[in-house]
């Protein structure tokens, strides 16, 4: 970070000039970057689009003071010079001591000190902005110590003992090996205990996400959910959990001997996933699952719901906190870590407003997801009174002795871009970004004269807010929804290719898997596929080249598709894999081919019918897990599953939750969840390239999908 920007009249006098030519040839020998700007309106758009000015200088006589009040919004901690002439009159006002402001003179005689005074301000910006842990973090690195401790690289030095090390290192640079250091450095606090530095970075942390006590976890929300769990409920318990919930809680149950009741979400022909109904969450739904349930015994004592759904959907949470009663509730919040930044949020997520009584809220980050952090980067967020020793202890259960504190660091780095203003300013741009990309969709859409991409969304979205999926309103397909319940998150945008209308599929459609193939081989990744959905997320790091780069290629795909190009020409990665198979087929057969696989299974109803029921429980998921694990398991086919209990939990991809849990089995009343999967084997057989992932499956010599399945 070296930029200082500039704004002055370019017509100045020559006393004027000769200062500003030497201040800046003076600042240029330290190493800053000078860039000019002429007007106010210059310099906004600069300091929005530039996060490395570390300082700003303006002619006093060019711009007033009291028009610049705009650059505190932008970053109220940026240093202000305003330089002024010895006759100037001072026509400063109360709003102008909101920005970090000084002066200086048009005066020859004074440059050094100017420049030092510069400096000055700019390293106290710089000491400012960067929070403790990652402060100290940087200080180690500077200091270059010798270590004889862990890791074993030594700093990256070991790296360049061999050439391939080398190419590595000079890959990464040299900081990142820096800063890969051991937990034995004692100035850094330590991550376990969660002692000196790393206790006040997550202090940092909870006071930016409104949060009683936050953890830093370095190993994935899939950790800190089994973290969350393993504090929460014990041998024996039973606890409340979303049928579409991430597939870490499932391992947490497989891990404990707890007794799962589940909440049933609703679905749409889409494939799209839904909320959890209003009246799942009611005591008496609640009482009659437990009476129902072949293994639940007593009132549940910890709850997990998704929120938002990968789709982007989040729950009214007030509703669901005042609701529902049990004493510990999680939501699984991984796609969410910016709610607590925008009003648009309020009320939609775990630690907005306060705990109800003696109830613990727990909410669980995937920090890396829609922030700017590393890969694994996640956060635990806590309101109400726990047992911190606890905790703690389940903690360090699930965490390495071994952290890596690049990503500790970017935990704090994350909660600190986000805290005050600045994540307010950041949040609305990705708002605006996916709304006008939106509107671009829609837009073209309209002035198509056949086909185009849609927007799965409602059909104002004038005002940014997270837009209500209401009762009577069709566009979001879901049955029998509540008012005031469930809301689409702007920033989530799901993108419709034609083939499904009125939860019905249509005579002409192209699966959005030939599409996200096309993208993909031009650059642009899908974040997740439905058989007629593409779902991309407009997180702070994308620029409007980006989301114009994405418009122009699925312009280029309507292009190709109209002119009926060959697959080879329009999807050469698919066709260098199968040649034979796709060597004369074009890109519209191979659309009609998917499209009348999808209508000779009736998609729309087969998907919603398997996921709205759910397989015979026979033993919990910990149980099923540990006759696995003793041998009590033989492999059969898939096709073969009825009557048979599954000694794994069985998840296809998309959408990524559970369809068969350990411990369930298909009957005849199920029998939907197995011609589902058997759908998915027979695609990915009939159309080489387009198979589903599906976990739990294995694939024999004979290319058939096989499970194990208990004894």
């Amino acid at each position: 970070m070296k930029d200082i920007l500039i704004t002055y009249n370019h017509r100045l006098n020559e006393q004027k000039k000769l200062f500003l030519n030497r201040l800046t040839t003076l600042l240029a020998e330290q190493g800053y970057t000078i860039i000019n700007s002429s007007s106010l309106d210059d310099t906004i758009s600069t300091l929005k689009h530039n996060a490395r000015i570390v300082s700003y200088i303006m002619d006093w006589e060019l711009i007033s003071l009291n028009s610049v009040e705009v650059l505190a919004e932008i970053n109220p901690d940026l240093p202000i010079f305003a330089i002024y002439t010895n006759h100037n009159e001072l026509d400063l006002e109360l709003s102008n001591f909101k920005l970090t402001l000084d002066f200086l003179q048009y005066d020859q005689h004074l440059i050094s000190n100017d420049m030092q005074r510069i400096i000055r301000a700019i390293n106290n910006y710089q000491d400012k902005i960067i929070p403790p842990f990652t402060k100290e973090l940087m200080n180690y690195v500077n200091s270059n110590k010798y270590t004889f401790c862990t890791p074993g690289h030594m700093g990256g030095t070991a790296f360049t003992r061999s050439p391939i090390g080398a190419v590595f290192y000079d890959f990464f640079g040299a900081n990142t090996f820096k800063a890969d250091i051991s937990i034995s450095v004692p100035e850094l606090g330590s991550l376990l205990d969660h002692s000196g530095l790393h206790k006040e970075a997550e202090t940092f942390i909870a006071e930016t996400f409104n949060a009683d006590y936050s953890y830093i976890v370095t190993n994935g929300t899939s950790t800190a959910n089994k973290m969350v769990g393993l504090f929460s409920a014990g041998e024996g318990d039973t606890i409340l959990v979303d049928r579409n919930c991430h597939k870490s809680i499932c391992h947490f149950m497989m891990m404990t001997d707890v007794v799962p009741i589940y909440l049933r979400p609703t679905r749409n022909a889409y494939g799209i996933l839904g909320g959890i109904p209003q009246n799942e969450f009611t005591s008496e739904a609640i009482q009659q699952k437990i009476e129902q349930s072949p293994i639940a015994a007593k009132w549940p004592s910890y709850a997990v719901i998704t929120n938002s759904t990968y789709d982007g959907l989040l729950y009214n949470t007030e509703y669901i906190k005042k609701t529902l009663k049990v004493n510990k509730l999680h939501f699984d919040s991984a796609w969410i870590p910016y709610t607590n930044f925008h009003p648009i949020y309020k009320g939609k997520y775990g630690m907005c407003n306060s705990v109800i009584g003696e109830q613990i809220i727990f909410e669980t980050h995937s920090t890396h997801k829609l922030l700017a952090a590393f890969s694994q980067a996640s956060m635990i967020h806590i309101k109400g009174k726990i047992d911190k020793e606890i905790m703690d202890e389940c903690y360090m259960m699930h965490t390495s002795t071994s952290p890596l504190y690049q990503i500790t660091a970017s935990c704090e780095i994350a909660a600190a871009m986000m805290r005050g203003e600045r994540g307010f300013h950041l949040i609305n741009r990705s708002i605006k970004r996916a709304t006008n990309f939106r509107k671009e969709i829609k837009k073209l859409r309209e002035s198509a004269s056949d086909w185009y991409f849609d927007i799965w969304q409602p059909d104002e979205i004038d005002e940014p807010e997270c837009w209500e999926l209401k009762p009577e309103e069709a566009w979001h397909g879901f049955k029998q929804q509540d008012a005031k319940h469930i809301y689409l998150d702007p920033i989530k945008v799901t993108v419709l290719t034609p083939g499904i209308e009125n939860n019905t599929l249509k005579d002409f459609g192209i699966p959005a898997c030939i599409v996200t193939m096309y993208l993909d081989y031009h650059g642009v990744i899908v974040e997740k596929t439905g058989p007629y959905t593409m779902l991309f997320l407009f997180s702070i790091g994308i620029s409007r080249p980006k989301s114009m780069k994405l418009l122009t290629i699925l312009n280029d795909f309507k292009t190709d598709f109209d002119a009926n190009r060959l697959v080879r020409e329009m999807l050469p990665n698919l066709y260098q894999e199968y040649p034979q198979f796709y060597r004369k087929m074009r890109i519209k057969e191979l659309a009609e081919k998917i499209h009348h696989l999808m209508q000779q299974y009736d998609l729309p109803n087969m998907m919603y019918q398997a996921f709205d029921c759910l397989p015979e429980i026979e033993m919990t998921p910990h149980q099923a897990f540990q006759k696995l694990v003793k041998g009590y398991a033989k492999t059969i086919k898939m096709a073969q599953l009825e009557n048979h209990t599954s000694a794994v939990m069985v998840l296809p991809y998309p959408p990524g939750v559970p369809l068969i849990m350990p411990g369930e089995k298909i009957t005849v009343k199920s029998r939907k969840v197995l011609d589902y999967l058997i759908m998915l084997e027979n695609i990915g057989k009939e159309v080489p390239g387009f198979a589903s992932d599906i976990h739990g499956a294995e694939e024999d010599k004979d290319g058939d999908l096989t499970i194990k399945v208990l004894d």
